[in-house]
């Protein structure tokens, strides 16, 4: 029997729990009832508001352009083969230095005008490739060790000629994260600068841009966007897939894309029939829901493992910021460059016990920085390090390194600094959030103080990815196949190599950058790899690079997640798998009601 004070607690909860479900339903039968006027709708969440409506400066997933962007190639998200898209083919020269897409025929862009050969060049040529703007993009298109970019031509209004300066195995790959860009819309701002002298292309299509302004040849345009609220699009007219009776696709008029800043709601939102989706959902959300699958009219999806990583990093940057001061305190930098100090965080983490408190045993323990679904993938099997849940063996590497401990049991260095650093997590994230709770346990058990600081995702990446202000982070990075669509992170030039950022584009310098000789040997690992076409030969180089990072421990990878969504019953058409990031999303053109 529970203690009187405790049945009351649970009994105000769930009197809480019905009056915000009756609360939230009696709001959303307005809502419905006036959107269905407007046609039919899918309602899904994501937890942060968009960065930005520009495609080049994108560096966040989920993001609009899921639904309002294409490139030439895409990736099945079942198969992850590559597959057409804007271009209908493409043939490789013999000497595999020379590639010509061919484009659909009668493509056109949202507001009606043709998307041509023209828009490819310009995209390319004028963007992606261009050194004046600093895109994640040009990362993947940088070729062998020079680093040099391809060229690419017009042949007609529906051929464009690539010209690569050497044979470049990952290029179609590349080119499916590459959205084109309309010319006729953004051509004047790559070629003017504003009264600052940078490009007027750099601060275009903000999200404070009038969305109605925003050209895109994907299936869906922005029509509305309210900040802390919703992103709506709008079905585009001009789009060019069609279904096998000839019908226009996308079958959806509008999508709501609502901003939920918490997983909890984002749960009860969808309990409460104002969602009709979830993605990503955690183990717990998927325990509470399968119990009313059959009551609630929708379906549980079980894609395999989910392609990506989640792990913890350490900043091992010993740069100087442009005022002269360390970006990490010089003392706890020791600690974190000291390969022994990372290798005993990671036998320390009990990386089980996160599986079986955090995950309910929904997923599998993580070692590799290439995602289990790719034929990249080295196993332990296959002679990968890993780090069992040792913590004896955790504290005799701290001692043969130097430190030590006191009669406290707390750690030492040295000079006897108590080792003590702060880490960080985006707080919308309640998984990532009691990952990292059960981590400062762990490493408390191993004598370091962790000042567990869970924060928004955007000062997160704000610290990332500008003031290179942190020590410590856990968080995640969407992944797929091919291992080298990671170059822009594990390359040490790369505009996501987050654990040692180097000096970034339209970004205040920084003094005295080192690059590791570990760091250099994935550079000329990840450059060889992709000259090779043999698959044999490439997953040979591939297995190198993991070793290393596994070996180095950069990141300390946790724990991969079995891909888990809902999607109520209504919704047709839905293909789920955990090898594709965009989730129940990936096919959203051919996405229907019954």
């Amino acid at each position: 029997m529970l203690p009187f004070p405790v049945v009351l607690r649970r009994r105000w909860l769930v009197f809480l729990g019905l009056i915000l479900t009756i609360a939230l339903s009696a709001c959303n039968f307005h809502q419905f009832r006036t959107e269905a006027a407007q046609g039919s709708q899918f309602v899904i969440s994501t937890l942060g508001n968009p960065k930005t409506f520009n495609f080049a400066f994108n560096q966040e997933f989920p993001n609009v352009f899921i639904f309002t962007h294409e490139g030439l190639v895409n990736q099945n998200g079942v198969t992850a083969e590559l597959e057409p898209e804007l271009a209908e083919s493409w043939q490789f020269s013999e000497n595999k230095k020379h590639v010509i897409f061919t484009l659909r025929p009668g493509l056109k862009w949202s507001d009606g005008q043709p998307l041509t050969a023209a828009d490819v060049v310009f995209t390319f040529q004028d963007i992606y490739l261009n050194a004046a703007i600093p895109t994640d993009i040009q990362d993947g298109l940088k070729i062998g060790v020079s680093r040099a970019l391809p060229t690419v031509k017009a042949l007609d209004d529906r051929r464009i000629e690539f010209t690569l300066p050497e044979p470049f195995s990952p290029f179609l790959s590349s080119l499916s994260d590459a959205a084109i860009l309309p010319a006729h819309s953004l051509q004047e701002s790559v070629q003017t600068k504003d009264e600052k002298g940078n490009l007027k292309f750099l601060s275009t299509w903000g999200t404070d841009t009038d969305p109605q302004k925003i050209v895109v040849a994907g299936p869906y345009t922005i029509a509305q966007y309210v900040p802390s609220q919703r992103v709506i699009f709008r079905r585009n007219p001009h789009y060019w897939r069609k279904d096998s009776q000839g019908k226009s696709l996308p079958y959806f008029d509008r999508i709501v894309w609502q901003i939920v800043e918490s997983t909890d709601t984002q749960l009860l939102k969808f309990r409460s029939g104002d969602m009709d989706g979830l993605d990503r959902l955690s183990p717990n959300d998927f325990s509470l829901l399968k119990r009313g699958e059959k009551l609630g009219k929708y379906t549980i999806y079980e894609g395999g493992p989910r392609s990506g990583t989640n792990f913890i990093s350490f900043n091992l940057n010993r740069a100087r910021n442009s005022q002269g001061k360390p970006l990490v305190d010089p003392i706890k930098s020791r600690w974190f460059n000291n390969k022994a100090f990372r290798q005993a965080v990671a036998y320390a983490i009990d990386r089980p016990k996160l599986l079986n408190n955090v995950f309910q045993g929904i997923g599998a323990l993580q070692d590799s920085p290439v995602s289990v679904q790719s034929s990249f993938y080295l196993s332990p099997a296959e002679g990968l390090k890993v780090y069992d849940h040792n913590l004896e063996k955790a504290k005799n590497l701290l001692r043969s390194a130097g430190f030590q401990y006191n009669r406290q049991g707390q750690l030492l260095d040295a000079l006897d600094n108590r080792v003590q650093f702060t880490l960080i997590t985006n707080s919308e994230n309640k998984t990532r959030v009691a990952m990292a709770a059960q981590i400062k346990q762990d490493l408390q058990k191993l004598g370091i103080q962790v000042d567990f600081n869970p924060i928004s995702f955007n000062t997160l990446t704000e610290k990332l990815s500008s003031t290179r202000d942190w020590e410590c982070y856990l968080l995640g990075f969407t992944g797929g196949v091919e291992p080298n669509d990671g170059a822009n992170i594990w390359t040490s030039k790369g505009g996501l190599h987050s654990f040692n950022q180097g000096p970034q584009p339209g970004e205040p310098p920084i003094q005295g950058w080192q690059v590791s000789e570990w760091e250099q040997e994935i550079d000329r690992l990840f450059i060889a790899a992709a000259r090779e076409f043999d698959p044999a030969k490439r997953k040979a180089l591939y297995a190198q690079y993991q070793q290393i990072v596994q070996e180095e421990l950069p990141s300390i990878h946790l724990i991969t997640t079995t891909a888990l969504a809902v999607v109520r019953d209504r919704i047709q058409n839905v293909k789920f798998s955990g090898v594709d990031r965009r989730g129940i999303v990936w096919n959203l053109y051919e996405l229907r009601e019954e």
